[in-house]
């Protein structure tokens, strides 16, 4: 996950429309990743990005909640994968990002109209305005009841390696999803394959999730879908 072996977080209520950031917000949300960060540019999409890499700027790693972003590559790769899922439906779906600010920030600035909501620990990030909620992972249901069953793609990186923490963010997801087919991505630890199998039905992609800061333990990504070609595939289960 972006907060890889701590605390979880949080999204904003739903609205029946779907929800925006205001033009204040954005406002805001570039104020502040400015003050964080440094020298930053908004390019034509009104997300931040670092003039000399051009890659999304976000709020420093908070060590005491062992976060950890992702890099460029793999935040492109799932936000491309999402927005695939997202196109692809008759029907325009709500998404959520469970704990995974990074990848949060790279679809608003690749696809700033896609409707996601944030559920996150970190309160820094209610600088998003409506699409933050705050989100604990040890209150896994604590969440407005505007929100249950509202989610058709999920996205989750639980903060920690461990079956409890994974067992809260799967209590998390069932009160998320859409009754029916709903499409689930999970990046954590290579650690929690069988779990990820035995509580979601998940089985793993051949992309390798990689994070900015060079994390010793081997991470996965894994799905409840088929993606064919894309995020290399489903892996063959021996």
């Amino acid at each position: 996950m972006d907060a890889v072996i701590d605390q979880s977080t949080g999204a904003d209520a739903v609205d029946d429309d779907t929800p925006m950031l205001s033009s204040h917000t954005l406002a805001a949300l570039k104020e502040f990743l400015s003050e964080q960060n440094g020298l930053l540019v908004a390019n034509n999409d009104g997300a931040m990005v670092a003039e000399d890499e051009k890659e999304v700027a976000l709020v420093t790693e908070d060590w005491r909640l062992s976060q950890f972003w992702y890099d460029r590559e793999t935040a492109e790769t799932v936000a491309r994968e999402v927005n695939a899922l997202y196109t692809s439906m008759d029907s325009p779906p709500s998404i959520a990002c469970i704990a995974c600010p990074t990848l949060y920030v790279y679809l608003k600035k690749l696809h700033h109209d896609l409707p996601v909501q944030l559920l996150e620990y970190d309160n820094r990030f209610e600088q998003y305005g409506n699409e933050f909620t705050f989100y604990d992972y040890n209150q896994p249901l604590e969440l407005p009841s505007t929100m249950k069953h509202s989610f058709r793609i999920i996205i989750a990186d639980p903060p920690y390696l461990s079956k409890e923490c994974l067992e809260k963010v799967s209590e998390t997801i069932g009160f998320l999803k859409q009754p029916g087919e709903s499409f689930l991505l999970l990046l954590t630890g290579a650690v929690q394959h069988e779990r990820a199998g035995e509580l979601l039905g998940l089985r793993p992609c051949g992309f390798r999730p990689q994070h900015s800061s060079k994390l010793g333990n081997e991470f996965r990504l894994f799905t409840n879908y088929d993606p064919g070609l894309r995020l290399g595939g489903w892996e063959h289960e021996e």
